[in-house]
Formats: C-alpha cells, sequence, structure tokens
C-alpha cells in the first residue's frame, strides 16, 4: 500500500480561470482531508519574470515535497505549451522517484498543440501522456482526444464540478434580460463578435429590453472603446477582471450566459451558469457539448455571426424557452457535474492508485 497522501501541482489558486476555480472548488470536498491533499502553485498570472519565479518557487516546494514527504500520489493539473513542459518536467521526475502521476488536461486546445508540434515533441508528448498512472480528460470527446494521440495512455473521464445553486428568477413584465459574459476579452473567447453581435441585435426589431454585462482580463480597453462605439454604454457594462465573489454575485442575478468562444476546453463559466438555472448560449466547441446540448442550452456554430444573433434574439425574446432551458441546465448538472460526484470519482481513482 502507498501513503495516503496526495500533492496537487497546478497554477495559484489566486490566478484567473478554470483551473484555479476546480482547485478552490475540490479544496472544499471532504477529499481533501481524507487524502491528506497539499497543493504547489507553479505558475501564477503576471509578466514573464514573475512567472519564472512562480516556477522556481514552486519546483523547490515540489522537491521538498516528493522527498520530505513521500506523497503516493502526484496529481498534476496541465494545459498545453508552457503549461504542459512545466507539468511534464515534474511528471518525468515522479517517475524517476516511483511515484504515480495523476496528468490531468485541463487545456482546450492539447489537440491542436500536439497536431502543431514538431515529430520530437510529439514523441515526447505521447511517452508523457503514456508514462502517466492516469490521463484525466474532462469528457468523453476529450479523453476520445487524448487516447487517439497516445494509444497506450491509461485515460478517465473525470468532469469539472460545481454546487449547484438556488435557480435564478426570471425578470417581470417590463424588465431587463440580464444577458452574462466571463472570460478573457479577446478574439478567441468570442468577446468581440459577441460586441458586434449585440450592436446588430439594437439595429434589428424590437425586443424586450436586455443588457449585457461582460467580465474577465485581456483587452478591457479596446471592449470599451467598442462597447462605446456602438452606442450601447447603457446596455452593455465592460468591467474587466472582478473577484470570484462578484462573478458569483452576477450570476445570481443574471438569465443568461453567452461565450461564443472559438476554442474551449470544458469552461467553467458554463458549468458556474448552469449550477444557478441560467441559459447558456455558447458555440459547439471543445469540451462544452460534454457539458450542454440541445435539451438545455442554444448552442450555435463557430464564427457564425448570424446564428449568434438568431440566438441572442430568440431567448431574450422568449421568456418560457429560456427559463426552460436554464432549468434543465440546473438539473444536468444535480445529475452530473456536482462536486460531491466529483470529488468521490478522484476518491476511487486514488483508491486504485495506492493499492
Amino acid at each position: 500500500m502507498r501513503a495516503r497522501r496526495v500533492l496537487w501541482v497546478s497554477t495559484s489558486t489566486e490566478t484567473r480561470g478554470g483551473v484555479a476555480t476546480f482547485v478552490r472548488t475540490m479544496q472544499q470536498t471532504p477529499m481533501w482531508d481524507r487524502w491528506q491533499v497539499r497543493h504547489v502553485a507553479t505558475h501564477r498570472n503576471g509578466s514573464l519574470a514573475a512567472r519564472a519565479a512562480a516556477f522556481a518557487v514552486g519546483v523547490g516546494s515540489f522537491l521538498r515535497e516528493l522527498v520530505l514527504r513521500r506523497p503516493g500520489i502526484v496529481h498534476l493539473h496541465t494545459a498545453s505549451y508552457g503549461s504542459f513542459a512545466r507539468k511534464s518536467t515534474l511528471a518525468w521526475i515522479c517517475r524517476a522517484a516511483g511515484v504515480p502521476v495523476v496528468l490531468h488536461v485541463h487545456g482546450g486546445a492539447f489537440g491542436d498543440f500536439y497536431a502543431r508540434s514538431p515529430h520530437l515533441l510529439q514523441r515526447y508528448i505521447r511517452r508523457t501522456l503514456s508514462s502517466a498512472a492516469r490521463v484525466i480528460g474532462l469528457g468523453d470527446r476529450w479523453a476520445e482526444v487524448l487516447q487517439e494521440i497516445a494509444p497506450d495512455a491509461r485515460v478517465a473521464v473525470v468532469p469539472n464540478a460545481v454546487s449547484p445553486r438556488a435557480l435564478v428568477g426570471q425578470p417581470g413584465p417590463g424588465e431587463p434580460v440580464h444577458l452574462l459574459f466571463v472570460g478573457e476579452m479577446t478574439e478567441d473567447k468570442g468577446a468581440f463578435a459577441l460586441l458586434e453581435a449585440w450592436r446588430r441585435l439594437q439595429d434589428g426589431p424590437q425586443l424586450p429590453p436586455a443588457d449585457l454585462v461582460m467580465v474577465g482580463p485581456g483587452a478591457v480597453e479596446r471592449a470599451q472603446r467598442t462597447a462605446e462605439d456602438l452606442g450601447s454604454v447603457g446596455q452593455v457594462r465592460v468591467l474587466g477582471w472582478v473577484a470570484p465573489v462578484e462573478v458569483e454575485r452576477l450570476l445570481s442575478r443574471s438569465h443568461v450566459l453567452v461565450l461564443p468562444s472559438r476554442f474551449e476546453g470544458q469552461p467553467m463559466a458554463v458549468l458556474e451558469a448552469m449550477a444557478h438555472g441560467l441559459c447558456v448560449v455558447a458555440t459547439e466547441v471543445g469540451g462544452i457539448p460534454d457539458l450542454v446540448d440541445e435539451r438545455c442550452a442554444v448552442l450555435v456554430p463557430v464564427d457564425d455571426e448570424d446564428a449568434l444573433v438568431t440566438a441572442l434574439s430568440t431567448v431574450i425574446a422568449d421568456p418560457q424557452k429560456r427559463a426552460q432551458l436554464g432549468a434543465r441546465a440546473l438539473a444536468r448538472v444535480r445529475e452530473r457535474f456536482d462536486v460531491n460526484l466529483t470529488w468521490r470519482t478522484l476518491d476511487a481513482l486514488y483508491e486504485e492508485l495506492v493499492k
């Protein structure tokens, strides 16, 4: 029997993004104490120098944990490119030390990262995945991609998790429908496609009153200028990054989450919106179809502006459809993505590895 101790390695829980949110969520579960989980951060937001310093400090903490505490399992959270370079290095250190590794792949572009890599790097990626005791994909489609890359890898599916909340109320007659965007203000996240779609909504047939709040880091000033240029200052508020507690407050008073991304993993923003019973409008890309389908969301093709405009018009104008989709989304969270299900899945996986 191996030690019933687990070391988690990821970005800092104070960083922005879904991985930090997932780690914070799991820290509140019985699994954290049950397996005496310790957490080491090897990445944080900031300049290149700040990120390099965080990695150096994190590696030092990782080595101390590995030598002095000797965990039974090391659970590495990775994405693509630089993240994979960092975590794969630690994975091979663990292999040399005889400690099994769980490699938890979060990055939505991992398949593209592999496909675009030179031959030798592809071979390294395959060997790293195959050497792990388990590779975690966030959904069935995700697992298929990882298995195609490394047929010998032992791939398991563990979805992201969230705590179900109370179902949001719907606006009364004459009250505005509140739409929310949570993500980086970039082209790839669809922030500017959403602003253009919003402009077209204002120029089209009259709809019930609605407003849009956009939160997240990135090209915030550009998004604010775009909103002003569209003449939508009263209807669009671009707030930039806000603390998680403020995101929670915005979710609890919104009715629709919009995320027209070009690339995605399994976005926590969508899961958190589902957990509140919001109607989700998102692109059919990456791991999003593992979270929602046409029964509990409105999915649109990537970069299809007409489809996005139609979807927004529909959920603003049709309160019954909006409420129905939101209620079904919350039911799906309770059935598949409740944190109490996810921590038990990881608990069972750890039990297998320590035998």
